[in-house]
């Protein structure tokens, strides 16, 4: 059987994006299973969720949202540490650079081999390269919530931690008034779940139960569409959950006879390909996701570091 190309390399073809306005003031930006963006209006200013791979990939995002608005990116929020993510910041000029104190973290950490990493996995997401100053760097962090005022009559932004997920330091923006909430990574419609570097059990329990607390009517999630109304809300959430109880059911079952990753991914795949196959990045991130799921098995909580070199490793024996 010939080898899968690798990750997301041979995916080089254009994406559709779509601009939604989902509220007066209230923007998300999708892409046919691309990351999504998005952004929030205060009175004199925007709250921009997410900055995109690079300077130059992120200019696109704002020339669409600048025919809507003009008022300057006073915050840029960082759901999590991801260079698809971050890595596009200095083109927003904003103020203040928000994140989770476990982003900076993971940035300190691992940023530059994560950086390295993600380029070889997604190099059509990396336009322009060369335009990417360096590492993103939060100016404000915080352990649990943090509110920002929107002026006038538009209410708070309420920016809140629901625990180990997708990373050690997912945040998501949630807006009561109009029940809009931006979830990052950790709920996906639509599109495959990329766990590389998660904590499966708190996000498939206890994290994804103070998403669904909420109450959010619509929800962008990390890729995929934007879900409306709460029946559509609660399913994407739920098939997220899914995904994860699927893993943890397969993948430990294997583990807990003694047999091998490959086994375990070869389960795990079988299981989940029915229903999410078909979906985008799903043979990209299966490997890396069985592979983290089988460390903690191990007993290694804290993610080990992704490498272009061990990307490539774990995909020969995988996927090859």
């Amino acid at each position: 059987m010939a080898t899968k190309p690798f990750a997301s390399s041979a995916d080089l073809g254009a994406k559709d994006e779509t601009l939604e306005v989902l509220a007066e003031g209230v923007y998300a930006l999708t892409a046919e299973g691309d990351p999504n963006v998005g952004a929030i209006e205060g009175e004199d200013f925007v709250v921009a969720f997410e900055a995109r791979a690079t300077p130059a990939a992120a200019r696109d995002w704002l020339a669409k949202l600048r025919e809507h608005t003009d008022k300057p990116v006073r915050y840029l929020v960082l759901s999590h540490y991801h260079a698809v993510r971050v890595l596009g910041a200095s083109a927003f000029d904003a103020d203040v650079v928000v994140a989770h104190d476990n982003t900076r973290k993971l940035i300190e950490e691992r940023g530059l081999q994560d950086w390295d990493s993600e380029f070889g996995r997604m190099p059509r997401l990396f336009r322009e390269p060369e335009s990417v100053p360096g590492l993103t760097w939060p100016d404000v962090t915080f352990s649990d919530r943090m509110r920002i005022d929107l002026g006038g009559d538009r209410g708070e932004l309420i920016l809140q931690y629901c625990g180990r997920g997708h990373t050690a330091g997912d945040i998501v923006a949630w807006l009561p008034r109009q029940k809009v909430l931006f979830a990052g990574d950790l709920v996906e419609a639509e599109a495959a779940l990329y766990t590389g570097d998660a904590f499966h059990k708190d996000w498939s329990t206890s994290t994804l139960d103070r998403v669904k607390e909420f109450g959010a009517e619509t929800l962008v999630g990390g890729r995929g569409v934007v879900p409306k109304g709460r029946e559509a809300v609660d399913a994407a959430i739920e098939q997220t959950r899914k995904f994860l109880l699927v893993m943890r059911d397969e993948v430990g079952a294997v583990h807990a006879r003694g047999g091998t990753l490959k086994e375990a991914f070869t389960a795990t795949h079988d299981k989940l390909a029915p229903q999410f196959g078909a979906w985008p990045i799903f043979e990209h991130c299966l490997p890396f996701d069985v592979s983290r799921l089988w460390d903690e098995l191990d007993g290694i909580d804290w993610p080990r570091i992704w490498t272009a070199d061990r990307d490539r490793e774990v995909w020969a024996e995988l996927q090859g």
